[in-house]
């Protein structure tokens, strides 16, 4: 081999025997797993360099494609103020800087101001400048970002590896002056107290697991503990309410929740556990309300019912909406007289207006297929209610609904540049039939004109864990793909929550290989409607997602012309078997205990891809991680990728780790065009669509 054509990378297999009921495996590629390793890097380059001399002759089409989503982006752009107290807050964006700037305007009148995007805008306060903060760095996160409910400070977390951890800084809006204060190890979230003296936050632990709640009060070196989840199935938080009465602390597990809650006027004191506690298996969502909060939970109510609680006495519940098999209820949001209920019905999104007689009155769209959600809404008085909304041939679109006219009014449609009509291209909803009788949704989007005739090149995305419903939402980058003839489809399979609770109860623990044979039977379905070529589909998923990836490589390698499989948890029962690895032991809700059950270790041990590997033909695939992802180990591709060239020799397989990023890729937003350029020209040179 030539310089610049490096020579196939091999891993070095070094033994390592794993014994477990009674079953003992050699994981020759255990050693991956160690990012101190020199050999460790040593082989990640390699396996860069050889993906990028593999990939070589892509160039010019990425170069295309990213100019494209370039060329159609607006590059100078800014959000839709939203009202909080005496200002409006809002985002923008310049051309040529990677990350936006938060800034906000005095408020004069309810209606959003009309700003210009490029124009100066008197009066204007910058908060955040993600580019200055950003600078001399190759990755930049910012993880809080709070202002005071006063208006007078801001609390803000950045980050610069990709690790999920960060530094909390304090700033003075008045001045301008960033506090001294500092404190590392910050997690997400966080919550000031009424009068602003006070900021709540948490930390993780060594499993990267929040398990802390602390009270910093400003000015003072030392802060005080408040909470302590000592449960490793749990996470901790903590929020204020809408009506910046209480401040809540949240503990949840996959299957149980638990909240207590605060008189945000009196900061110090000591929070009062909600209702009667946790209670195995009961999930539970609240919100404040005048003398009430709302509640929503699941207890002998597998869909979720919605009723309200006397703050002076949270154990008595008062149904309202009671439980429903086909609706399922995901969250009640409270303002000062009414509240508003999200929900999923027929499989897609619904946001409901909830009246004082307990009715709900949906907020109907005209499109079969669409994604819909509550926007940001943190004025309690407020009588307009912001929502997000699109489809897959809808750009995103922020809308404020009259609640008390029954109007939507569109503040903003995202721009797409250049000759981009929605009507040039259609949206369909198919129904697949798995093996088991049970019909599984897919959306579809197609350029206009393309018929299914059983010759389109077509992308299928899947997901299907953590009952995380994928939606159709829009993409520009996906215009990329459409234009060229491709046909793109989600299927919607069991493990997600698109149609309701029991579609998740469907497919985890011991039923998780449903999310797998869903997709497969969602690609057979495709090629049966003639929505794609029985040769010309590439299969997409990221994160459990990517689980679902190396399943299907396993299980039906025949189908798939490719597979682009972004930070894939493919190596599942090791990690799953490790609880010192970050977040482990939380998932066993989820995938079930493999060290305390032979019977979890046996059926995750039948589905694990990296478990499951042999000297088949592989479809392409390319696995794209990060080395400082936290959620999902770089060593999981790393590994799978290493095994699969063993097993496999004549398969085509490709590994691209990311040296500077977390589990979302890289930072800035050009690097992460760049990414998607990278991805979508490998799909479209296996798709034959080039």
């Amino acid at each position: 081999m030539s310089e610049t054509q490096p020579a196939k990378p091999a891993a070095p297999r070094r033994d390592h025997p794993r014994s477990q009921h009674g079953d003992t495996v050699n994981d020759p590629y255990a050693w991956l797993k160690d990012p101190a390793d020199p050999q460790t890097r040593d082989y990640l380059n390699a396996e860069n360099a050889f993906t990028e001399s593999r990939t070589a002759h892509l160039a010019g089409l990425r170069k295309a494609i990213f100019g494209e989503i370039k060329d159609r982006t607006q590059e100078t752009d800014l959000s839709v103020p939203v009202r909080d107290g005496g200002w409006w807050y809002y985002g923008r964006t310049e051309e040529g800087k990677q990350y936006p700037i938060q800034c906000r305007l005095k408020a004069a009148g309810d209606t959003p101001p009309e700003i210009e995007a490029g124009v100066e805008v008197p009066g204007e306060e910058v908060l955040v400048d993600g580019n200055a903060l950003a600078e001399g760095h190759d990755f930049f996160s910012l993880g809080i970002y709070d202002v005071s409910p006063d208006g007078n400070l801001l609390a803000f977390g950045v980050n610069y590896s990709g690790d999920e951890r960060f530094t909390l800084r304090f700033k003075d809006l008045r001045t301008g002056e960033v506090f001294a204060d500092e404190i590392a190890g910050v997690f997400y979230g966080g919550a000031w107290s009424a009068d602003g003296s006070v900021f709540f936050y948490s930390k993780v632990d060594g499993a990267w697991r929040p398990h802390q709640v602390w009270r910093h009060v400003l000015g003072e070196t030392e802060d005080a503990l408040v909470y302590q989840e000592d449960d490793e199935r749990f996470r901790t938080g903590i929020g204020l309410t809408r009506s910046k009465g209480y401040l809540v602390v949240y503990s949840g597990s996959s299957t149980t929740t638990e909240y207590r809650y605060l008189d945000a006027d009196a900061p110090t004191g000591d929070f009062t556990l909600f209702g009667n506690g946790r209670e195995q298996g009961v999930e539970v969502v609240i919100d404040h309300q005048g003398d009430r909060f709302w509640v929503l939970h699941n207890k002998n109510a597998e869909n979720f019912t919605l009723g309200w609680t006397p703050v002076e006495d949270t154990t008595r519940f008062h149904e309202v909406i009671p439980h429903d098999e086909t609706v399922r209820l995901e969250s009640v949001e409270a303002f000062a007289d009414h509240a508003v209920v999200s929900l999923r019905r027929a499989g897609l999104p619904q946001v409901a207006l909830l009246d004082p007689e307990g009715r709900l009155t949906e907020i109907a769209f005209d499109e079969p297929l669409y994604d819909v959600g509550l926007g940001q809404n943190p004025d309690y008085e407020s009588r307009q209610l912001r929502i997000g909304y699109g489809s897959l041939v809808t750009p995103p679109s922020v809308y404020d609904y009259d609640i008390d006219t029954a109007e939507l009014h569109l503040r903003k449609r995202t721009a797409v540049l250049g000759d981009f009509d929605p009507a040039d291209y259609v949206q369909y909803r198919e129904w697949a039939t798995a093996a088991d009788g049970t019909q599984v949704p897919i959306s579809i989007v197609a350029k206009a004109g393309v018929e299914p005739d059983g010759t389109a090149p077509c992308l299928l995305y899947g997901y299907g864990s953590y009952e995380h419903s994928i939606d159709p939402y829009f993409s520009i980058a996906r215009l990329s793909l459409l234009d060229r003839g491709v046909v793109f489809a989600i299927a919607h399979v069991r493990g997600g929550g698109e149609m309701g609770r029991q579609w998740y109860e469907q497919g985890k623990l011991l039923h998780k290989k449903h999310t797998f044979t869903d997709f497969v039977d969602s690609a057979n379905h495709l090629v049966k409607a003639g929505w794609a070529a029985p040769d010309r589909i590439v299969a997409r998923g990221g994160s459990a997602g990517g689980l679902l990836m190396g399943a299907i490589a396993n299980i039906a390698p025949e189908r798939f012309a490719g597979i682009l499989a972004d930070v894939p948890f493919v190596d599942a029962l090791n990690t799953i078997l490790d609880p010192t690895m970050p977040l482990t032991v939380g998932e066993w809700e989820e995938w079930g205990n493999p060290l305390e059950s032979a019977e979890v270790y046996e059926y995750m041990k039948s589905y694990s891809p990296y478990e499951n590997v042999t000297d088949v033909r592989y479809p392409s695939i390319l696995a794209v991680t990060s080395l400082n992802d936290i959620r999902v180990g770089f060593h999981e591709p790393a590994k799978w990728i290493a095994k699969l060239r063993h097993e496999s020799p004549e398969s085509d397989v490709l590994l691209k780790t990311e040296m500077e990023a977390g589990h979302g890729g890289r930072s800035g937003r050009y690097d992460a065009w760049e990414e998607e350029a990278f991805n979508l020209a490998w799909v479209l040179d296996k798709l034959g669509a080039a």
